[in-house]
């Protein structure tokens, strides 16, 4: 009798190589997703670096650096608005062509991506034994694919720059009680004025030194700025430092803050200024006494995630990409949910990867890329218009509330990052909120 034939074997989860094709496809379909998404983000045309290099070049030709000033189609007149320490750090830029300034720039943010996804994801690899390059790759690629970085690169801001300053403080140098500690963020604080919130968290969960440290420093840059440009400096922090319109519309729905919230119900009008002070009193105390919670419990990477939340809904202008932080918040769901591998633990881990999912989803198509919002008065109308518009702060909001604390020590890499100085009972009690709030 003739042999039967043999049916080649089945690709199944212990197949290494089907493992392998899988993860090559998925990787190859986000590599192919990417120049989709940076298509519609190439009409910025390295917009803001544009001004950045106009107003450092009109300065240099002796004219006042804060009277710069560039129109747009959608924001109206604007300024250049950075510190003078930036203004300075930009200045050897102007002497390089566009093309190259663009080029580094890029280059630059990509690497900060790379870099700083690497410090959050590899702890979650080792922890859960993950596939380190493919996973890894895959993270750095969502991380490239979502509307902050994509306005980042595409806008030429320095985003990553502040964001690689921070973490290199709060991740390592704070927890570990290095002497340099704070550094960081009082160079970011000097660059851009939003990190300066975490010198707030610094003081709040008892980092004595550090807080002085990064106070110092942004206090040491800002002064060597105004005794290299005195002139410029005293405008600044005098004047122009209060002026919202410099940086453009309030209500426009690429402001993601609570005062662009608010903005948007009273267009063309300004909200009250005391309602929206009472608001983000209430939200920067609830966002600062979570943050506290889970730095005392020894998670540094969910008390600096949700000060940057906080950060992002208290200022007056919070640009789509400003808000990095829901990046750290994705990696932080997605460890928690890998975590809650009891049965009993089954809806919490449906409900933490639902919210990481739906998080990412979020934050790749964004709020501003894909929506024709026009050059009109931005006003809230009905409830869609209310969540269309307001996206970004509703899941700032949501996060805020919801992202769970790890208790315990976490480690980053092979650095070990201990908790912070508490009692055993504060340590155990923490131990308890692995729950959403």
């Amino acid at each position: 009798m003739p042999a039967e034939p043999v049916a080649p074997p089945a690709v199944t989860d212990d197949d290494p190589g089907g493992r392998t094709v899988r993860r090559l496809v998925a990787v190859v379909a986000l590599i192919a997703v990417l120049p989709a998404l940076y298509l519609r983000g190439l009409v910025h045309n390295f917009f803001d670096l544009k001004i950045y290099m106009s107003a450092v070049d009109w300065w240099r030709t002796g004219h006042p650096l804060y009277d710069y000033v560039q129109p747009d189609r959608v924001q109206g007149e604007l300024y250049f608005t950075y510190p003078p320490f930036s203004a300075l750090l930009l200045w050897p830029f102007g002497l390089l062509k566009l093309g190259a300034t663009v080029t580094i720039f890029t280059v630059l943010t990509v690497l900060a991506v790379v870099l700083t996804t690497r410090w959050l994801v590899i702890p979650v690899i080792d922890r859960h034994n993950l596939p380190r390059t493919f996973t890894l790759t895959a993270a750095v690629l969502l991380v490239l694919a979502v509307e902050s970085t994509r306005e980042t690169i595409t806008l030429g801001q320095i985003n990553m720059l502040l964001v690689v300053l921070i973490l290199t403080d709060l991740l390592f140098a704070v927890p570990q009680a290095r002497r340099w500690a704070g550094i960081g963020v009082g160079l970011a604080t000097a660059l851009k004025l939003f990190p300066g919130v975490f010198i707030v968290y610094l003081l709040a969960t008892r980092r004595w030194r550090a807080a002085a440290v990064a106070s110092a420093t942004a206090a040491a840059a800002t002064l060597l700025a105004m005794a290299i440009a005195p002139g410029e400096s005293w405008r600044f922090w005098t004047q122009e430092l209060w002026d919202n319109d410099r940086v453009g519309r309030t209500d426009y729905v690429g402001n993601q803050s609570l005062f662009g919230l608010l903005s948007r119900f009273t267009a063309p009008d300004k909200p009250d200024r005391l309602l929206w002070l009472l608001v983000v009193a209430v939200v920067a105390a609830y966002g600062l006494w979570r943050a506290v919670r889970a730095a005392r419990a020894g998670d540094a990477l969910t008390g600096l995630t949700l000060t940057g939340l906080v950060g992002a809904l208290a200022s007056p202008i919070t640009w789509t990409h400003h808000i990095y932080w829901f990046v750290p918040a994705v990696v932080l769901l997605a460890d928690a949910a890998l975590s809650a591998n009891r049965p009993e633990e089954a809806r919490r881990r449906r409900w933490l990867a639902g919210l990481a999912l739906g998080t990412t989803a979020l934050i790749i198509y964004g709020v501003v890329t894909f929506q024709k919002w026009g050059i009109a008065t931005v006003r809230t109308h009905d409830p869609v218009d209310f969540v269309l518009q307001n996206i970004y702060v509703l899941l700032s909001l949501l996060l805020l509330a919801t992202l769970p604390m790890r208790s315990g020590t976490v480690r980053l890499g092979s650095l070990r990052l201990g908790p912070l100085r508490s009692s055993h009972s504060e340590v155990k009690s923490h131990q308890m909120d692995r729950s959403p709030q």
